[in-house]
């Protein structure tokens, strides 16, 4: 059980920092959708990429605009922040539990 222990804890930090990196690219994201970027910038093509389809997934399902403001970058940093707390920090705390730690 101790070794299972581990690999939860380990599994449980690794989606804590994806999580946590893919909250930051969203934030980004959002940031240079207030301005007018160059659309053949790698960066901005890479930040489009990586959130524009979970934006879309989003905004066709809960269709939040207000004043041409979109929310759905709003949502998408909640349920991240939601699943950092309750899907990764349970995984690591079982984990602790089945090394024996309480």
């Amino acid at each position: 059980m101790y070794i299972l222990g581990n690999i939860l804890i380990g599994l449980g930090n690794v989606l804590d920092i994806l999580l946590s990196v893919y909250m930051w690219i969203v934030i980004v994201g959002a940031l240079i959708s207030w301005v007018n970027p160059d659309p053949y910038n790698p960066i901005v093509r890479f930040l489009r990429s990586a959130t524009y389809p979970v934006f879309a997934w989003v905004r066709s399902r809960l269709r939040l605009t207000a004043g041409g403001i979109d929310f759905s970058p709003v949502v998408v940093i909640a349920a991240i922040v939601f699943l950092r707390y309750a899907l990764a920090r349970s995984i690591v705390e079982a984990g602790i539990r089945l090394k024996g730690g309480f």
